[in-house]
Protein backbone atom coordinates (compact mmCIF):
# COMPACT_ATOMS: atom_id res chain seq x y z
CA UNK A 1 0.00 0.00 0.00
CA UNK A 2 1.39 3.74 -0.91
CA UNK A 3 0.55 6.86 0.96
CA UNK A 4 -0.61 9.34 -2.54
CA UNK A 5 -1.81 13.23 -2.37
CA UNK A 6 -3.97 13.76 -5.26
CA UNK A 7 -4.70 17.57 -5.96
CA UNK A 8 -7.70 18.49 -7.11
CA UNK A 9 -9.51 15.53 -6.04
CA UNK A 10 -12.55 17.03 -5.91
CA UNK A 11 -12.59 17.38 -9.82
CA UNK A 12 -13.95 15.47 -12.98
CA UNK A 13 -10.22 13.53 -13.33
CA UNK A 14 -9.32 13.39 -10.04
CA UNK A 15 -11.95 12.31 -8.48
CA UNK A 16 -11.75 9.08 -11.05
CA UNK A 17 -8.56 9.12 -9.58
CA UNK A 18 -8.79 8.64 -5.97
CA UNK A 19 -11.24 6.21 -6.80
CA UNK A 20 -9.32 4.45 -8.97
CA UNK A 21 -6.52 4.45 -5.87
CA UNK A 22 -8.53 3.85 -3.61
CA UNK A 23 -9.73 0.33 -4.97
CA UNK A 24 -5.85 -0.84 -5.78
CA UNK A 25 -5.02 -0.45 -2.06
CA UNK A 26 -3.41 2.64 -1.95
CA UNK A 27 -4.55 5.57 1.33
CA UNK A 28 -4.97 8.80 -0.60
CA UNK A 29 -5.20 12.27 0.37
CA UNK A 30 -7.11 14.58 -1.32
CA UNK A 31 -6.43 18.24 -1.65
CA UNK A 32 -9.07 20.77 -3.59
CA UNK A 33 -9.59 24.27 -2.77
CA UNK A 34 -13.67 24.02 -4.89
CA UNK A 35 -13.16 26.78 -7.24
CA UNK A 36 -13.93 24.73 -10.03
CA UNK A 37 -14.01 20.72 -7.66
CA UNK A 38 -17.36 19.31 -6.25
CA UNK A 39 -17.03 17.45 -3.39
CA UNK A 40 -20.34 15.11 -4.58
CA UNK A 41 -17.46 13.66 -7.00
CA UNK A 42 -16.07 12.29 -3.75
CA UNK A 43 -19.26 10.15 -2.62
CA UNK A 44 -17.48 6.76 -3.57
CA UNK A 45 -13.77 8.03 -1.77
CA UNK A 46 -15.53 9.06 1.25
CA UNK A 47 -17.15 5.64 2.24
CA UNK A 48 -12.86 4.31 2.22
CA UNK A 49 -11.49 4.51 5.50
CA UNK A 50 -8.31 4.98 3.70
CA UNK A 51 -9.25 8.61 2.07
CA UNK A 52 -9.05 11.94 3.16
CA UNK A 53 -9.94 15.18 2.42
CA UNK A 54 -8.07 18.40 2.93
CA UNK A 55 -9.96 21.84 1.74
CA UNK A 56 -6.46 23.59 0.88
CA UNK A 57 -5.28 25.86 -2.18
CA UNK A 58 -2.02 24.05 -3.47
CA UNK A 59 -0.70 28.12 -4.18
CA UNK A 60 -0.06 28.17 -0.40
CA UNK A 61 2.49 26.40 1.53
CA UNK A 62 1.62 22.53 1.97
CA UNK A 63 1.92 20.67 5.11
CA UNK A 64 1.06 16.79 5.10
CA UNK A 65 2.06 14.72 8.35
CA UNK A 66 4.21 11.51 7.90
CA UNK A 67 5.34 9.70 4.77
CA UNK A 68 3.97 10.10 1.15
CA UNK A 69 5.01 7.55 -1.71
CA UNK A 70 3.59 9.93 -4.51
CA UNK A 71 2.46 13.09 -5.19
CA UNK A 72 0.13 13.73 -8.05
CA UNK A 73 -0.85 17.11 -9.09
CA UNK A 74 -4.56 17.22 -11.05
CA UNK A 75 -5.74 20.85 -9.47
CA UNK A 76 -5.85 22.97 -12.39
CA UNK A 77 -8.77 25.18 -13.76
CA UNK A 78 -9.06 23.32 -16.75
CA UNK A 79 -12.23 24.61 -18.60
CA UNK A 80 -12.68 27.66 -21.04
CA UNK A 81 -15.23 29.14 -18.89
CA UNK A 82 -13.51 29.12 -15.74
CA UNK A 83 -10.13 29.74 -17.15
CA UNK A 84 -10.82 32.70 -18.66
CA UNK A 85 -13.01 34.00 -15.49
CA UNK A 86 -10.13 33.12 -13.60
CA UNK A 87 -6.90 33.54 -15.36
CA UNK A 88 -5.07 34.71 -12.18
CA UNK A 89 -5.63 31.81 -10.55
CA UNK A 90 -4.68 29.57 -13.74
CA UNK A 91 -1.54 31.24 -13.66
CA UNK A 92 -0.75 30.78 -10.23
CA UNK A 93 -1.55 27.11 -9.90
CA UNK A 94 0.04 26.15 -13.05
CA UNK A 95 3.08 27.98 -11.31
CA UNK A 96 3.17 28.15 -7.57
CA UNK A 97 0.96 25.52 -7.04
CA UNK A 98 3.50 22.95 -9.35
CA UNK A 99 6.35 24.84 -7.06
CA UNK A 100 4.08 23.99 -3.62
CA UNK A 101 3.92 20.29 -4.74
CA UNK A 102 6.91 19.87 -6.55
CA UNK A 103 8.64 21.07 -2.93
CA UNK A 104 6.48 18.42 -0.77
CA UNK A 105 7.66 16.03 -3.25
CA UNK A 106 10.73 16.98 -2.78
CA UNK A 107 10.42 16.83 0.93
CA UNK A 108 9.08 13.23 1.10
CA UNK A 109 11.18 11.54 -1.26
CA UNK A 110 7.84 10.83 -2.79
CA UNK A 111 7.23 10.26 -7.00
CA UNK A 112 5.78 13.04 -8.80
CA UNK A 113 3.44 13.06 -11.17
CA UNK A 114 2.05 16.59 -13.09
CA UNK A 115 -1.03 16.52 -15.35
CA UNK A 116 -0.08 18.60 -18.55
CA UNK A 117 -2.44 18.91 -21.69
CA UNK A 118 -2.32 19.06 -25.33
CA UNK A 119 -2.69 22.86 -25.04
CA UNK A 120 0.89 23.05 -24.75
CA UNK A 121 1.35 22.47 -28.29
CA UNK A 122 -1.55 25.56 -29.21
CA UNK A 123 -3.11 25.71 -32.71
CA UNK A 124 -0.68 22.77 -33.69
CA UNK A 125 0.88 23.19 -37.54
CA UNK A 126 1.61 19.56 -37.29
CA UNK A 127 -1.13 16.70 -37.07
CA UNK A 128 -1.11 14.15 -34.89
CA UNK A 129 0.74 15.78 -32.24
CA UNK A 130 4.21 13.55 -30.78
CA UNK A 131 5.78 14.28 -27.56
CA UNK A 132 8.57 15.86 -29.98
CA UNK A 133 6.44 18.84 -31.56
CA UNK A 134 7.34 22.06 -29.50
CA UNK A 135 3.84 23.65 -30.26
CA UNK A 136 2.46 26.75 -32.12
CA UNK A 137 1.28 28.97 -28.59
CA UNK A 138 0.88 32.73 -27.79
CA UNK A 139 1.88 33.79 -25.10
CA UNK A 140 -0.15 36.70 -25.05
CA UNK A 141 -3.34 35.38 -26.34
CA UNK A 142 -7.09 34.75 -25.33
CA UNK A 143 -6.20 31.23 -24.05
CA UNK A 144 -2.49 31.92 -23.00
CA UNK A 145 -3.17 31.82 -18.97
CA UNK A 146 -4.06 28.46 -19.28
CA UNK A 147 -1.46 27.10 -22.13
CA UNK A 148 1.44 29.00 -20.83
CA UNK A 149 0.76 27.73 -17.04
CA UNK A 150 0.97 23.83 -18.50
CA UNK A 151 4.15 25.14 -20.38
CA UNK A 152 6.08 26.83 -17.07
CA UNK A 153 4.53 23.64 -14.81
CA UNK A 154 6.51 20.83 -16.74
CA UNK A 155 9.95 22.98 -16.93
CA UNK A 156 9.50 23.46 -13.63
CA UNK A 157 9.02 19.21 -13.14
CA UNK A 158 11.77 19.07 -15.59
CA UNK A 159 14.01 21.46 -13.47
CA UNK A 160 13.39 19.37 -9.90
CA UNK A 161 14.37 16.23 -12.26
CA UNK A 162 17.99 17.75 -13.13
CA UNK A 163 18.99 19.59 -10.04
CA UNK A 164 16.85 17.75 -7.05
CA UNK A 165 16.91 13.71 -9.36
CA UNK A 166 13.26 13.85 -8.20
CA UNK A 167 11.35 10.69 -9.82
CA UNK A 168 8.50 12.38 -12.04
CA UNK A 169 5.86 11.89 -14.61
CA UNK A 170 4.25 14.23 -17.24
CA UNK A 171 1.09 13.30 -18.93
CA UNK A 172 0.02 15.32 -21.43
CA UNK A 173 -4.15 14.65 -21.43
CA UNK A 174 -5.93 15.27 -24.52
CA UNK A 175 -9.75 15.84 -24.50
CA UNK A 176 -11.59 13.25 -21.69
CA UNK A 177 -15.12 13.24 -21.24
CA UNK A 178 -17.48 11.05 -19.28
CA UNK A 179 -19.44 11.37 -15.82
CA UNK A 180 -18.95 14.30 -13.04
CA UNK A 181 -18.37 16.80 -16.13
CA UNK A 182 -19.86 20.06 -14.65
CA UNK A 183 -22.89 21.14 -17.11
CA UNK A 184 -21.40 24.67 -17.21
CA UNK A 185 -17.47 24.35 -17.54
CA UNK A 186 -17.89 24.99 -21.65
CA UNK A 187 -16.48 22.18 -22.84
CA UNK A 188 -17.95 20.22 -25.94
CA UNK A 189 -19.44 17.37 -24.74
CA UNK A 190 -21.40 18.66 -22.14
CA UNK A 191 -22.46 21.46 -23.82
CA UNK A 192 -23.74 19.08 -26.62
CA UNK A 193 -25.27 16.67 -24.58
CA UNK A 194 -26.90 19.47 -22.27
CA UNK A 195 -28.91 21.05 -25.14
CA UNK A 196 -29.46 17.52 -27.14
CA UNK A 197 -31.40 16.43 -23.63
CA UNK A 198 -33.43 19.73 -23.52
CA UNK A 199 -34.21 20.11 -26.93
CA UNK A 200 -32.22 23.41 -27.36
CA UNK A 201 -30.14 23.34 -30.57
CA UNK A 202 -26.59 21.91 -30.12
CA UNK A 203 -23.57 25.23 -31.06
CA UNK A 204 -21.50 24.50 -33.15
CA UNK A 205 -18.50 27.36 -33.15
CA UNK A 206 -17.36 28.01 -36.63
CA UNK A 207 -18.20 25.37 -39.70
CA UNK A 208 -17.87 22.46 -37.08
CA UNK A 209 -14.85 21.21 -39.29
CA UNK A 210 -12.26 21.42 -36.82
CA UNK A 211 -11.07 18.01 -35.07
CA UNK A 212 -10.84 16.43 -31.53
CA UNK A 213 -10.14 13.95 -30.52
CA UNK A 214 -11.94 12.45 -27.36
CA UNK A 215 -10.43 9.85 -24.77
CA UNK A 216 -13.17 8.39 -22.43
CA UNK A 217 -12.64 8.46 -18.67
CA UNK A 218 -11.55 5.01 -17.61
CA UNK A 219 -9.46 5.06 -20.38
CA UNK A 220 -7.37 8.05 -18.99
CA UNK A 221 -7.39 7.15 -15.44
CA UNK A 222 -5.91 3.51 -16.68
CA UNK A 223 -3.46 5.49 -18.52
CA UNK A 224 -2.37 7.83 -15.56
CA UNK A 225 -1.67 4.69 -13.57
CA UNK A 226 0.03 2.97 -15.89
CA UNK A 227 2.43 6.34 -16.48
CA UNK A 228 2.51 6.35 -12.28
CA UNK A 229 3.82 2.87 -12.22
CA UNK A 230 6.11 2.99 -15.09
CA UNK A 231 9.81 4.58 -14.99
CA UNK A 232 9.23 7.23 -17.99
CA UNK A 233 10.08 10.54 -16.89
CA UNK A 234 9.70 12.39 -20.02
CA UNK A 235 6.36 13.70 -21.48
CA UNK A 236 3.70 11.08 -22.47
CA UNK A 237 0.75 11.97 -24.42
CA UNK A 238 -2.42 10.39 -23.18
CA UNK A 239 -5.40 10.48 -24.84
CA UNK A 240 -7.63 9.27 -27.59
CA UNK A 241 -6.52 9.09 -31.56
CA UNK A 242 -9.61 8.53 -33.19
CA UNK A 243 -9.95 12.29 -34.95
CA UNK A 244 -13.97 13.55 -35.19
CA UNK A 245 -14.81 17.07 -36.64
CA UNK A 246 -16.96 18.93 -34.39
CA UNK A 247 -19.75 18.65 -36.83
CA UNK A 248 -19.20 15.26 -36.37
CA UNK A 249 -19.70 14.62 -32.67
CA UNK A 250 -23.22 16.89 -32.98
CA UNK A 251 -24.43 13.98 -35.06
CA UNK A 252 -22.83 11.29 -32.71
CA UNK A 253 -24.68 13.30 -29.73
CA UNK A 254 -27.94 13.44 -31.53
CA UNK A 255 -28.20 10.04 -32.16
CA UNK A 256 -27.11 8.52 -28.46
CA UNK A 257 -29.51 10.64 -27.00
CA UNK A 258 -32.16 10.37 -29.37
CA UNK A 259 -32.85 14.39 -29.66
CA UNK A 260 -34.77 15.93 -31.69
CA UNK A 261 -32.61 19.26 -31.49
CA UNK A 262 -30.94 21.16 -34.86
CA UNK A 263 -27.84 22.74 -35.12
CA UNK A 264 -26.59 26.42 -34.70
CA UNK A 265 -23.06 28.10 -35.68
CA UNK A 266 -22.04 31.00 -34.21
CA UNK A 267 -18.70 32.90 -34.83
CA UNK A 268 -15.47 30.90 -33.85
CA UNK A 269 -13.55 32.00 -30.53
CA UNK A 270 -10.28 33.16 -31.01
CA UNK A 271 -7.46 31.44 -31.50
CA UNK A 272 -9.70 28.23 -31.05
CA UNK A 273 -7.10 25.09 -32.60
CA UNK A 274 -8.32 23.33 -35.60
CA UNK A 275 -7.20 20.27 -35.16
CA UNK A 276 -6.61 17.95 -32.25
CA UNK A 277 -5.43 14.54 -32.11
CA UNK A 278 -2.32 12.80 -30.19
CA UNK A 279 0.34 10.47 -31.82
CA UNK A 280 0.10 7.59 -28.72
CA UNK A 281 3.13 5.65 -30.77
CA UNK A 282 5.17 6.43 -27.53
CA UNK A 283 2.86 5.67 -24.74
CA UNK A 284 1.76 1.90 -26.49
CA UNK A 285 5.54 1.08 -27.01
CA UNK A 286 6.34 2.40 -23.82
CA UNK A 287 3.64 1.83 -20.93
CA UNK A 288 1.41 -1.06 -23.20
CA UNK A 289 -1.52 1.62 -23.31
CA UNK A 290 -4.28 2.33 -25.38
CA UNK A 291 -8.04 3.26 -25.02
CA UNK A 292 -10.40 0.80 -25.61
CA UNK A 293 -13.89 2.67 -24.99
CA UNK A 294 -15.54 3.69 -28.83
CA UNK A 295 -17.24 7.61 -28.70
CA UNK A 296 -20.44 6.17 -29.12
CA UNK A 297 -20.07 4.17 -26.26
CA UNK A 298 -18.64 6.23 -24.04
CA UNK A 299 -21.36 9.21 -24.83
CA UNK A 300 -23.70 6.09 -23.91
CA UNK A 301 -21.77 5.56 -20.37
CA UNK A 302 -22.11 9.06 -20.03
CA UNK A 303 -26.19 9.56 -20.61
CA UNK A 304 -27.54 8.51 -17.45
CA UNK A 305 -25.28 10.91 -15.52
CA UNK A 306 -26.10 13.76 -18.12
CA UNK A 307 -29.86 12.82 -17.85
CA UNK A 308 -29.99 13.13 -14.27
CA UNK A 309 -28.57 16.43 -14.07
CA UNK A 310 -30.06 18.74 -16.95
Amino acid sequence: MSRILVTGAAGFLGSFLCDRLLEDGHEVIGMDNRVSGQTENLEDAFYHDRFTLYEHDVTEFIHISGELDAVLHLASLASPVFYRDHPIKTLKVGALGTHKTLGLAKEKDATYLFTSTSEVYGDPEVNPQPESYRGNVDPYGPRSCYDESKRYGESLVRAYRDKHELDVRVARIFNTYGPRMRLDDGRVIPNFMKQALTGEDLTVYGDGEQTRSFCYVSDLIDGLVALLESDVEEPVNIGNPDERSINELAEIVLEVTGSDSGITHEELPPQDPQVRRPDISKVRSELGWEPEVSLRDGLRKSLGYFEERV
